[in-house]
């Protein structure tokens, strides 16, 4: 095969799979990840379907949901509502916490809702997630897991990651449906908490902005937020040429999702498109290992850095949708992060604190122990985990306190 022709061949497999969602067929329409086409007339959190699953110390059900893109439109997402044995021994009934995954990968076997049951890929990461949903388990709330939306339900096209919008929204959702499945003994308007870290923590971060207005209804009494990527103009600088350049990738196949108009593939060279056919298939692990010290001056047309054409119309407008911190949370907001974060310059997160701290939100800040630079960032999150467990669980007893604001 020339050179030439093979460069054909992928753009042309690019904007085929890109249009496709490139997502293998379910060959059991019950499953969750199976598709509805078209979708069952129903209201933002009804569930669609719901099965059975496995989870050690807790009752685990699978479920696909309805919730919203960033546009506004329908669509199926899957989860995971677990309960634990344990009784729930503080005041009131038991809260459900929902929980915003981190990045878990783009590839449709990714899924949290899969590698919580010990199927699809096996990844470093998904025992990370375990750790924060046994955490939120172990203080006796009930979990809500959302996988956002992405290939793992079939026609829902790629993973919108990091995508302010579309992820608050499926966050959010996901309580709903567990207020609303059957069997769980879970009350329909008790008190809620959102916690994540990494992608989660954005995600749980947006949640906090949309929820006064989006799921008015619901009683959220806190969020925690480690580590959110909350600028990603910032990111796409630090991340550039670094040893987690992966998420970079990750974020414009996000971008290239969510905003189809915008014509991000455009800009990319052959081995550009490449690239973005792999890290597509990706879990965590696999594209931090296989993309690591990319520069993505070496995968545009023009040579240039992403970071250079995200400051011009349209993606400048994109990167402001994007921006967490311009929003007043309506409860009070715990962000925790290393300062020595080695993916996610602290200054991201931090900032977003001070923006909500500048509008009169309820925020603590705090710096997450860490003793090396190294792996900062994964490292922080076994402490994030049991930090927000304490913190929450806090907040449930009326104990959030004031904040911190004016003092970091």
């Amino acid at each position: 095969m020339t050179s030439s022709l093979r460069h054909v061949l992928i753009a042309a497999m690019t904007v085929t799979l890109v249009a496709a969602g490139a997502a293998p067929a379910s060959a059991d329409t019950n499953s969750v990840y199976a598709s509805s086409s078209p979708l069952p007339a129903g209201e933002n959190g009804d569930i669609v379907k719901s099965q059975p699953s496995t989870y050690n110390g807790a009752k685990s059900t699978r479920i696909q949901y309805l919730s919203r893109d960033n546009k506004d439109k329908q669509v199926a997402v899957s989860g995971t509502v677990l309960v634990p044995d344990k009784p729930w021994n503080g005041p009131g009934e038991r809260p459900i916490v929902a929980y915003a995954p981190f990045t878990f990968g783009m590839g449709p076997d990714c899924a949290p809702s899969k590698t919580l049951a010990g199927e699809g890929a096996s990844d470093l990461v998904s025992g990370f997630q375990g750790g924060f949903v046994n955490a939120l388990l172990g203080a006796g709330f009930a979990v809500a897991q959302t996988d956002y939306i992405g290939p793992w339900v079939e026609g829902s096209g790629d993973h919108q990651y990091v995508v302010r919008l579309s992820e608050a929204h499926t966050v959010l959702d996901v309580v709903r449906a567990a207020q609303r499945l059957p069997g769980t003994g879970l009350p329909a308007d008790g008190p809620v908490g959102i916690a994540g870290y990494s992608e989660g923590g954005s995600a749980a971060a947006a949640a906090a902005e949309l929820a006064a207005t989006y799921a008015p209804e619901l009683n959220v009494k806190g969020v925690y937020s480690g580590a959110p990527p909350a600028d990603k103009a910032a990111l796409s600088k630090s991340l550039d040429g670094g040893m987690y350049f992966g998420f970079l990738g990750y974020a414009l196949i996000g971008i290239n999702q969510a905003y189809p108009e915008a014509k991000l593939m455009n800009l990319a060279n052959p081995t550009g498109a490449e690239l973005f056919l792999q890290a597509r298939q990706t879990c965590t692990m696999n594209a931090v290992l296989q993309f690591m010290y990319k520069q993505s001056s070496s995968l545009t047309k023009e040579g240039k850095p992403v970071s250079a054409y995200l400051s011009q119309p349209p993606f400048d407008a994109i990167v402001a949708e994007n921006r967490i911190g311009t929003i007043k949370p309506a409860m009070p907001v715990l962000v925790e992060q290393s300062p020595m974060d080695d993916v996610i310059p602290a200054a991201v997160g931090k900032q977003m604190a001070k923006d909500w701290c500048g509008k009169g939100a309820n925020v603590q800040w705090k710096d997450l122990p860490t003793l090396t630079p190294f792996f900062s960032h994964a490292l922080g999150m076994t402490a994030a985990s049991t930090n927000a467990a304490e913190w929450l669980k806090s907040v449930f007893n009326g104990q959030a306190g004031d904040g911190n604001c004016g003092r970091f």
